[in-house]
């Protein structure tokens, strides 16, 4: 008996939601993303192959929706100043040399296309190959981004070569690792 592929989107929502947060950094925005995301899978779950990867179909799907509703947006008013974002919540501080304000901010500073090679490879595990499907370029591109996103990090947080950190999370510290974790 096959199974239906829709029964295994449940087990995806986590992991979309957290890469739809890396890429809106919104949390608001980042749950109408996995809706938009879920919703398209559903309607064209019959384009799923299954055998092969749901957690990339789905990472795929996400992505592609986050940029084609980006370039839909261009024309609107954004609170641009982060004003409005920043009275909403505020992020506690924590112990250790690097402050997840710090890495936040640095990491905002980041091109969407090293940001999201990040997300995948870091904190989502993805191999580079996974990742590299995902974003729709080749494996050495996505080697690439994310080596210049560790680099240009460091640079950002005053980080020397060999310095021991303190991380504030595994996910922070996966993202920042010059070698993806196993």
């Amino acid at each position: 008996m096959t199974t239906d592929p829709r029964d295994e989107l449940v087990e995806h929502l986590g992991v979309l939601r957290a890469f739809a947060l890396s890429l809106t950094r919104n949390p608001a925005a980042a749950d109408d993303l996995v809706q938009d995301t879920v919703v398209k899978a559903w309607t064209n779950i019959d384009s799923f192959q299954p055998g092969t990867n749901m957690r990339a179909w789905l990472f795929t799907i996400l992505r592609n929706t986050f940029y084609s509703l980006r370039r839909k947006r261009k024309r609107e008013v954004e609170d641009v100043d982060g004003a409005m974002a920043a009275s909403l919540a505020t992020k506690p501080d924590h112990d250790g040399r690097l402050h997840f304000r710090d890495f936040r901010h640095a990491f905002d500073q980041l091109p969407d296309t090293q940001r999201e090679a990040l997300v995948l490879v870091g904190a989502n595990g993805f191999s580079y190959e996974e990742a590299a499907e995902t974003c729709g370029v080749a494996v050495g591109t996505i080697k690439s981004r994310v080596g210049r996103a560790r680099a240009r990090l460091a640079e950002l947080l005053a980080v020397d070569d060999g310095e021991e950190m303190e991380f504030a999370d595994k996910v922070t510290e996966s993202v920042l690792s010059r070698h993806p974790a196993a």
